[in-house]
């Protein structure tokens, strides 16, 4: 990993916000916790244990009647990151070579749109692997996502951009 981990977790829960209970985001999807898309991933069967229950079934009844403490919400916010970087790694093996700034944008997007909807993005992942990071800032605030997510995805594009970290 050469990206700071910590820069990330703080971009994520900013950009996500924190929730113990369930809500329905702006794609309406249920959600917990920071960005935990409950329609989308639920409950994996491994996390079951964090709810004292044997099947993600369970689980996930659980968490929609009591919610979430802390640290089920940050243990599951780290399952969520390293499943990002696995499909990152898995779909777009050059992410890697990223400086760390570009690395936690991708995460980021891989984050808030999953990695299908990100592949989506054909050009502008082109144009970030050729290293053409102004216009893949550029192509990144052309979408529909960036209408739709507004300053994340101003932020985002910046650091993009430059390579340095937004303000």
């Amino acid at each position: 990993m050469t990206y700071s981990m910590q820069k990330l977790v703080s971009e994520l829960t900013r950009d996500e916000g924190l929730r113990l209970k369930t809500y329905r985001c702006t794609a309406a999807k249920l959600t917990i916790g920071i960005g935990r898309n409950l329609d989308d991933v639920g409950i994996t069967a491994s996390e079951a244990r964090l709810f004292g229950c044997e099947t993600s079934a369970q689980a996930l009844a659980h968490v929609k009647r009591h919610g979430l403490t802390m640290l089920q919400a940050e243990s599951l916010f780290a399952n969520d990151i390293v499943g990002c970087e696995r499909d990152l790694d898995r779909r777009l093996g050059w992410w890697r070579g990223l400086d760390d700034v570009r690395q936690r944008v991708l995460l980021n997007m891989c984050f808030n749109l999953g990695i299908n909807r990100l592949l989506g993005f054909r050009n502008t992942l082109r144009m970030i692997e050729h290293r053409e990071y102004e216009d893949a800032a550029a192509g990144m605030l052309q979408s529909l996502w960036a209408r739709q997510v507004g300053a994340r995805a101003q932020r985002l594009s910046a650091m993009m951009r430059t390579g340095r970290d937004a303000r």
